[in-house]
Protein backbone atom coordinates (compact mmCIF):
# COMPACT_ATOMS: atom_id res chain seq x y z
CA UNK A 1 0.00 0.00 0.00
CA UNK A 2 0.87 3.38 -0.94
CA UNK A 3 1.71 5.96 1.96
CA UNK A 4 0.19 9.60 1.32
CA UNK A 5 1.12 12.37 4.66
CA UNK A 6 -1.29 15.37 4.42
CA UNK A 7 -0.65 18.32 6.74
CA UNK A 8 -3.71 19.81 7.65
CA UNK A 9 -6.89 18.21 9.25
CA UNK A 10 -9.90 20.81 7.90
CA UNK A 11 -12.41 20.14 5.86
CA UNK A 12 -10.47 19.56 2.89
CA UNK A 13 -7.45 18.09 4.29
CA UNK A 14 -9.81 15.32 6.09
CA UNK A 15 -12.13 14.95 2.87
CA UNK A 16 -8.23 14.26 0.68
CA UNK A 17 -7.30 11.80 3.79
CA UNK A 18 -10.65 9.87 3.45
CA UNK A 19 -10.08 9.30 -0.29
CA UNK A 20 -7.32 8.31 -0.19
CA UNK A 21 -7.53 5.63 2.63
CA UNK A 22 -11.06 4.19 1.14
CA UNK A 23 -8.68 3.79 -2.24
CA UNK A 24 -6.81 1.13 -0.34
CA UNK A 25 -3.69 3.35 0.68
CA UNK A 26 -2.42 4.65 4.15
CA UNK A 27 -2.75 7.88 4.99
CA UNK A 28 -1.01 9.78 7.81
CA UNK A 29 -2.67 12.76 8.43
CA UNK A 30 -0.72 15.75 10.88
CA UNK A 31 -2.15 18.74 11.94
CA UNK A 32 -1.01 20.63 15.17
CA UNK A 33 -3.43 18.91 17.50
CA UNK A 34 -3.75 15.60 15.81
CA UNK A 35 -7.25 15.29 15.22
CA UNK A 36 -8.86 14.07 12.06
CA UNK A 37 -11.14 11.21 11.02
CA UNK A 38 -11.64 7.85 12.92
CA UNK A 39 -10.34 5.65 9.93
CA UNK A 40 -8.12 2.35 10.20
CA UNK A 41 -5.97 3.16 7.24
CA UNK A 42 -5.70 7.16 8.72
CA UNK A 43 -2.65 7.42 11.63
CA UNK A 44 -3.10 10.49 13.34
CA UNK A 45 -0.60 12.74 14.26
CA UNK A 46 -0.11 15.83 16.21
CA UNK A 47 3.03 17.79 14.82
CA UNK A 48 4.06 21.02 13.93
CA UNK A 49 4.78 21.23 9.94
CA UNK A 50 7.18 23.88 9.95
CA UNK A 51 9.59 21.61 12.58
CA UNK A 52 11.55 20.68 9.10
CA UNK A 53 13.42 17.59 10.78
CA UNK A 54 9.78 16.44 12.52
CA UNK A 55 8.28 16.43 8.87
CA UNK A 56 11.01 15.06 7.50
CA UNK A 57 11.08 12.22 9.30
CA UNK A 58 6.87 11.63 8.73
CA UNK A 59 7.47 11.97 5.66
CA UNK A 60 10.03 9.41 5.23
CA UNK A 61 9.06 6.36 2.84
CA UNK A 62 5.74 8.47 1.75
CA UNK A 63 4.47 8.65 -1.84
CA UNK A 64 3.26 11.72 -1.96
CA UNK A 65 3.60 14.59 0.47
CA UNK A 66 0.05 16.54 0.78
CA UNK A 67 -0.01 20.26 2.11
CA UNK A 68 -3.14 21.37 2.85
CA UNK A 69 -2.13 23.37 5.72
CA UNK A 70 -3.31 26.72 6.35
CA UNK A 71 -2.39 29.85 8.27
CA UNK A 72 -4.26 32.44 9.61
CA UNK A 73 -5.26 34.76 6.51
CA UNK A 74 -4.43 38.11 8.47
CA UNK A 75 -0.89 36.16 8.55
CA UNK A 76 0.43 34.45 5.44
CA UNK A 77 3.13 36.89 4.60
CA UNK A 78 4.56 36.20 8.06
CA UNK A 79 3.72 32.26 8.81
CA UNK A 80 3.64 30.54 4.66
CA UNK A 81 6.70 31.39 3.55
CA UNK A 82 8.60 29.15 6.86
CA UNK A 83 5.91 26.65 6.59
CA UNK A 84 6.33 26.74 2.38
CA UNK A 85 9.80 25.90 2.90
CA UNK A 86 9.87 23.55 5.45
CA UNK A 87 7.03 21.46 3.50
CA UNK A 88 9.13 21.87 -0.18
CA UNK A 89 12.65 20.82 1.85
CA UNK A 90 10.71 17.77 3.54
CA UNK A 91 9.85 16.60 -0.08
CA UNK A 92 13.43 17.16 -1.22
CA UNK A 93 15.11 15.12 1.15
CA UNK A 94 12.75 12.63 1.27
CA UNK A 95 11.76 12.07 -2.42
CA UNK A 96 7.78 12.05 -1.40
CA UNK A 97 5.70 13.87 -4.69
CA UNK A 98 4.81 17.17 -3.03
CA UNK A 99 1.12 18.47 -4.14
CA UNK A 100 0.00 21.70 -2.93
CA UNK A 101 -3.52 23.05 -2.58
CA UNK A 102 -3.56 26.91 -4.02
CA UNK A 103 -5.46 29.16 -5.31
CA UNK A 104 -5.74 31.97 -8.11
CA UNK A 105 -4.17 34.68 -6.00
CA UNK A 106 -0.47 33.99 -8.08
CA UNK A 107 -2.47 34.86 -11.19
CA UNK A 108 -2.88 38.85 -10.30
CA UNK A 109 -6.48 40.03 -12.10
CA UNK A 110 -7.44 38.27 -15.37
CA UNK A 111 -9.01 39.46 -18.09
CA UNK A 112 -10.66 36.40 -19.03
CA UNK A 113 -10.94 33.11 -18.08
CA UNK A 114 -8.19 32.06 -15.28
CA UNK A 115 -5.70 29.13 -17.29
CA UNK A 116 -2.82 26.79 -15.57
CA UNK A 117 -0.38 28.21 -18.08
CA UNK A 118 -1.22 31.91 -17.43
CA UNK A 119 2.13 33.74 -15.78
CA UNK A 120 2.40 34.63 -12.10
CA UNK A 121 1.61 38.56 -11.69
CA UNK A 122 0.38 39.17 -8.67
CA UNK A 123 -0.35 42.60 -7.55
CA UNK A 124 -1.67 41.88 -3.91
CA UNK A 125 0.80 40.80 -0.94
CA UNK A 126 -1.25 37.41 -0.51
CA UNK A 127 -1.00 36.86 -4.14
CA UNK A 128 2.97 37.51 -3.78
CA UNK A 129 2.91 34.36 -1.07
CA UNK A 130 1.39 32.57 -3.34
CA UNK A 131 3.13 33.08 -6.39
CA UNK A 132 6.15 32.39 -4.39
CA UNK A 133 5.75 29.33 -3.01
CA UNK A 134 4.64 27.69 -6.35
CA UNK A 135 7.81 29.71 -8.33
CA UNK A 136 10.11 28.11 -5.87
CA UNK A 137 8.36 24.27 -5.55
CA UNK A 138 8.86 24.54 -9.39
CA UNK A 139 12.16 25.65 -9.74
CA UNK A 140 12.89 22.79 -7.07
CA UNK A 141 10.82 19.97 -9.93
CA UNK A 142 12.99 21.75 -12.69
CA UNK A 143 16.12 21.15 -11.00
CA UNK A 144 15.55 17.51 -10.20
CA UNK A 145 15.27 17.69 -6.26
CA UNK A 146 11.23 17.32 -6.34
CA UNK A 147 8.46 16.36 -7.65
CA UNK A 148 5.90 18.86 -7.42
CA UNK A 149 2.24 20.06 -8.65
CA UNK A 150 -0.33 22.36 -7.65
CA UNK A 151 -3.80 22.26 -7.45
CA UNK A 152 -5.83 25.76 -7.72
CA UNK A 153 -9.52 25.98 -5.83
CA UNK A 154 -11.80 29.29 -6.56
CA UNK A 155 -13.86 30.15 -3.00
CA UNK A 156 -14.97 27.36 -1.62
CA UNK A 157 -18.65 25.84 -1.18
CA UNK A 158 -20.14 23.16 0.66
CA UNK A 159 -19.77 21.61 4.51
CA UNK A 160 -17.44 23.90 6.73
CA UNK A 161 -16.23 25.85 3.51
CA UNK A 162 -14.25 28.90 4.25
CA UNK A 163 -15.36 31.14 2.00
CA UNK A 164 -16.15 34.63 2.14
CA UNK A 165 -19.96 33.43 0.94
CA UNK A 166 -20.25 30.89 4.01
CA UNK A 167 -19.39 33.27 6.51
CA UNK A 168 -21.44 36.38 4.89
CA UNK A 169 -24.02 34.79 3.64
CA UNK A 170 -25.21 31.51 3.91
CA UNK A 171 -26.33 31.63 7.47
CA UNK A 172 -28.65 34.44 6.96
CA UNK A 173 -30.25 33.30 3.52
CA UNK A 174 -31.29 30.08 6.23
CA UNK A 175 -32.36 32.72 8.95
CA UNK A 176 -34.28 34.93 5.95
CA UNK A 177 -32.65 38.14 6.81
CA UNK A 178 -30.32 40.46 4.62
CA UNK A 179 -26.95 39.75 3.85
CA UNK A 180 -24.51 42.02 2.36
CA UNK A 181 -21.03 40.89 0.60
CA UNK A 182 -17.80 43.01 -0.41
CA UNK A 183 -17.98 43.17 -4.03
CA UNK A 184 -20.06 42.77 -7.03
CA UNK A 185 -23.18 40.51 -6.47
CA UNK A 186 -24.24 40.25 -10.30
CA UNK A 187 -20.80 39.02 -11.85
CA UNK A 188 -20.10 35.74 -12.63
CA UNK A 189 -17.93 34.08 -10.32
CA UNK A 190 -16.00 30.77 -10.00
CA UNK A 191 -17.14 28.01 -7.36
CA UNK A 192 -15.10 25.42 -5.81
CA UNK A 193 -16.83 22.31 -3.44
CA UNK A 194 -14.65 21.53 -1.47
CA UNK A 195 -14.92 17.37 -1.90
CA UNK A 196 -14.37 18.35 -5.68
CA UNK A 197 -10.95 19.90 -4.50
CA UNK A 198 -10.28 16.90 -2.06
CA UNK A 199 -10.95 14.73 -5.39
CA UNK A 200 -8.70 16.62 -7.51
CA UNK A 201 -5.61 16.65 -4.69
CA UNK A 202 -5.90 12.79 -4.43
CA UNK A 203 -6.05 12.51 -8.63
CA UNK A 204 -3.45 14.84 -8.54
CA UNK A 205 -1.58 12.25 -6.21
CA UNK A 206 -2.08 9.34 -8.08
CA UNK A 207 -1.22 10.40 -11.21
CA UNK A 208 1.96 10.91 -12.64
CA UNK A 209 0.90 12.64 -15.31
CA UNK A 210 -0.05 15.53 -12.85
CA UNK A 211 4.09 16.75 -12.14
CA UNK A 212 5.94 19.64 -12.71
CA UNK A 213 2.29 22.07 -13.54
CA UNK A 214 -0.55 23.17 -11.87
CA UNK A 215 -4.58 21.99 -11.82
CA UNK A 216 -8.02 23.75 -11.88
CA UNK A 217 -10.24 22.54 -10.11
CA UNK A 218 -13.58 22.06 -11.92
CA UNK A 219 -16.32 24.40 -11.02
CA UNK A 220 -19.74 23.39 -9.38
CA UNK A 221 -20.58 26.99 -10.88
CA UNK A 222 -19.90 30.53 -12.41
CA UNK A 223 -23.02 31.84 -10.69
CA UNK A 224 -23.36 35.11 -9.35
CA UNK A 225 -23.36 35.89 -5.34
CA UNK A 226 -26.32 36.90 -5.76
CA UNK A 227 -27.70 33.72 -7.91
CA UNK A 228 -25.84 31.29 -5.81
CA UNK A 229 -27.93 32.80 -2.63
CA UNK A 230 -31.08 32.39 -4.82
CA UNK A 231 -30.13 28.69 -5.10
CA UNK A 232 -29.49 28.14 -1.73
CA UNK A 233 -32.63 29.51 -0.28
CA UNK A 234 -34.26 27.19 -3.07
CA UNK A 235 -32.68 24.21 -2.33
CA UNK A 236 -33.46 24.49 1.34
CA UNK A 237 -37.16 26.09 1.22
CA UNK A 238 -35.42 29.66 2.98
CA UNK A 239 -37.16 32.96 2.00
CA UNK A 240 -36.12 34.67 -1.24
CA UNK A 241 -32.80 36.13 -0.18
CA UNK A 242 -31.28 39.56 -0.13
CA UNK A 243 -28.12 39.71 -0.71
CA UNK A 244 -26.68 43.59 -1.68
CA UNK A 245 -23.10 44.65 -2.29
CA UNK A 246 -21.50 46.22 0.85
CA UNK A 247 -20.77 50.04 0.94
CA UNK A 248 -17.29 51.18 1.49
CA UNK A 249 -18.82 52.49 4.85
CA UNK A 250 -20.20 49.31 5.57
CA UNK A 251 -17.04 47.43 4.24
CA UNK A 252 -14.49 49.94 7.33
CA UNK A 253 -17.27 48.93 9.72
CA UNK A 254 -16.64 45.27 9.57
CA UNK A 255 -12.90 45.72 8.45
CA UNK A 256 -12.09 47.62 11.89
CA UNK A 257 -13.96 44.51 13.66
CA UNK A 258 -12.48 41.38 12.23
CA UNK A 259 -9.27 41.13 11.32
CA UNK A 260 -10.35 38.72 8.55
CA UNK A 261 -11.85 41.00 7.04
CA UNK A 262 -9.39 43.36 7.17
CA UNK A 263 -7.38 41.12 4.39
CA UNK A 264 -9.62 40.96 2.07
CA UNK A 265 -9.76 44.15 0.83
CA UNK A 266 -6.92 43.90 -1.17
CA UNK A 267 -8.39 40.66 -2.84
CA UNK A 268 -11.91 42.64 -3.70
CA UNK A 269 -10.38 42.69 -7.91
CA UNK A 270 -11.52 38.90 -7.82
CA UNK A 271 -14.99 39.93 -6.89
CA UNK A 272 -15.77 43.09 -8.98
CA UNK A 273 -15.16 41.52 -12.10
CA UNK A 274 -16.34 38.24 -13.96
CA UNK A 275 -13.63 34.97 -11.89
CA UNK A 276 -14.03 32.18 -14.59
CA UNK A 277 -11.73 29.26 -14.62
CA UNK A 278 -11.29 26.68 -17.15
CA UNK A 279 -10.60 23.86 -15.97
CA UNK A 280 -10.09 21.58 -19.41
CA UNK A 281 -7.20 19.47 -18.85
CA UNK A 282 -8.14 18.63 -15.30
CA UNK A 283 -11.28 16.72 -16.55
CA UNK A 284 -9.25 15.23 -19.56
CA UNK A 285 -6.47 13.90 -18.30
CA UNK A 286 -7.82 13.66 -14.60
CA UNK A 287 -10.50 12.40 -15.36
CA UNK A 288 -12.60 15.12 -13.02
CA UNK A 289 -16.09 16.09 -12.84
CA UNK A 290 -17.71 19.07 -11.11
CA UNK A 291 -20.14 18.43 -8.58
CA UNK A 292 -23.67 20.18 -8.96
CA UNK A 293 -23.94 23.92 -7.00
CA UNK A 294 -27.27 22.69 -5.77
CA UNK A 295 -25.85 19.22 -4.24
CA UNK A 296 -22.99 21.99 -2.60
CA UNK A 297 -25.29 24.10 -1.18
CA UNK A 298 -27.55 21.25 0.52
CA UNK A 299 -24.27 20.29 2.24
CA UNK A 300 -23.26 23.53 3.10
CA UNK A 301 -26.24 24.76 4.79
CA UNK A 302 -25.65 21.72 7.47
CA UNK A 303 -22.74 23.90 8.70
CA UNK A 304 -22.92 27.53 7.79
CA UNK A 305 -20.02 29.61 9.87
CA UNK A 306 -19.63 32.66 10.59
CA UNK A 307 -17.02 35.58 10.52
Amino acid sequence: MALHVILGAGTTGTATARLLADSGDRVRLVSRRGSGPDHPAIERVAADAGDTDRLTELARGADTLVNCAMPPYDRWPELWPPLAASVLTAAERTGAGYVMLGNLYGYGPVDGPFTEDLPMRPTTAKGGVRAKMWEDALAAHEAGRARVTEVRASDFVGAGAGSLFNFLVTASVLAGEPAVYPGSVAVPHAWSYTGDVARALAAAALDDRSWGRAWHVPSASEASVREVAVRLAEVTDSPAPRVEAMTDDEFSAFAAENPFLAEVAEMLYLYDRPCRVDSTDAERILGLKPTSLDDALTEMAGAPLSV
